[in-house]
């Protein structure tokens, strides 16, 4: 395995009611307090009044940026550091999925920066600091509860643009099952396939003696995929819930890629199509993942061999390496589908008219992927076949 160096300063805390943490946690920072949530869902559920009853407990003077969209726009972040500027925000508390915890990582990136976040995100310049925040989780997906990555797009370049930065680890995540159980079927589905796409772009690498880290990937989809069925059928399932709410966290926090270094192509190309076409990016990866699976089979096969057998249950005998692959590749797809994700882009209703421009999109900084060496050319081929 690769050398490596792990540290992950994020508290977590886990569990059925915890959300009554949060004003223990909010003792130990500043008095004004930056909350940003997305469409209002958490107003229908109630953790709204919950959590700002808490913030009143602890007296915090609660300022507000609503309407994060679902892949986060830099407009709204712009909005949430020109608050933080203005109001001397001590400290920013998110409160929903992956996107609005990106949204918050970029604008406690930009609120301690005087030119524009974006030369932050397109990496023309680094963050030197951030402001804290901390999450409470309502949706089970990116992982970005517990890491230092987000993505954010920038509508009016058509990019959509994946960063990190040390200074945006949360400082703390509360992760409460009981604050999943409102989530809707299909965004419950999506936040299944993102997070097995996350172990996936760390399973496919090219460093050898990794059997512990296979092991941990390995787990994890076996986990998800045992559990999923019984969620997507019962969405009120409240073990199912925190079962899956934890895989969620586990296939990112960092722990799937010590010492091996994934690919995570299948993500650029899927950034590229809903900078594009704003489809929700689980639904994007449940298409294209499979396509690029396929596309990559000649890189090492013994990986989607390994993958196909341990996850997928693929028997060998009488089989050649790349139909045990091509197999593994088919039941994947078949599982995703028999969840309810798309499995093909006019299920969006994108057509092959935009498909040059998103594949130059995925190759404007020239070849790309860790696995397998990607280019525009190869993009075009891999969304083509997903049409």
């Amino acid at each position: 395995m690769d050398s490596f160096v792990f540290r992950n300063p994020t508290k977590l805390i886990f569990g059925q009611e915890q959300t009554s943490e949060l004003v223990n946690e909010m003792s130990l920072y500043g008095d004004k307090v930056l909350l940003v949530y997305g469409g209002g869902s958490i107003k229908k559920n109630g953790l709204y009044d919950q959590v700002v009853n808490q913030l009143n407990q602890a007296n915090k003077e609660v300022y507000e940026l609503a309407g994060v969209e679902p892949n986060p726009r830099l407009t709204t972040v712009h909005k949430g550091i020109e608050l933080c500027k203005k109001e001397k925000i001590d400290f920013i508390l998110a409160v929903g999925g992956g996107s609005v915890i990106d949204a918050t990582k970029a604008i406690a990136a930009g609120a301690k920066y005087d030119g524009d976040v974006w030369d932050i995100i397109i990496k023309n310049t680094h963050a030197k600091e951030a402001l804290p925040f901390g999450t409470i989780l309502t949706l089970a997906a990116t992982g970005s509860e517990m890491n230092s990555g987000s993505v954010i797009t920038n509508w009016e370049t058509e990019q959509k643009v994946g960063w990190g930065s040390p200074y945006v680890f949360p400082t703390f995540s509360i992760l409460d099952p009981v604050n999943t159980l409102s989530v809707p079927k299909d965004q419950t589905i999506y936040g299944i396939v993102d997070m097995m796409s996350h172990v996936l772009e760390a399973y496919f690498h090219h460093t050898t003696n990794t059997p512990l880290q296979d092991r941990i990937c390995e787990s994890i989809l076996l986990t998800v995929k045992e559990t999923a069925p019984t969620l997507v059928e019962d969405l009120q399932n409240i073990e199912a819930r925190e079962t899956v709410l934890y895989c969620g966290t586990m296939a990112l926090n960092g722990i799937t890629q010590m010492g091996a270094r994934g690919d995570w192509g299948s993500h650029n190309i899927e950034h590229a199509v809903s900078a594009v076409y704003d489809i929700p990016h689980a639904g994007g990866l449940a298409i294209i993942f499979p396509h690029w699976l396929r596309n990559s089979l000649n890189e090492r096969i013994e990986r989607h061999v390994q993958l196909a057998t341990r996850v997928f249950g693929v028997e060998t005998e009488g089989k050649s390496d790349e139909e045990v692959a091509l197999e593994g590749i088919q039941k994947l797809s078949e599982f995703w589908t028999s969840l309810g994700a798309p499995n093909r882009l006019v299920d969006y209703n994108i057509d092959a008219s935009q498909v040059k421009k998103m594949a130059e999109i995925a190759g404007a900084r020239g070849a790309f992927g860790n696995f397998k060496s990607l280019e525009s050319a190869d993009v075009e081929k891999i969304l083509t076949a997903a049409l």
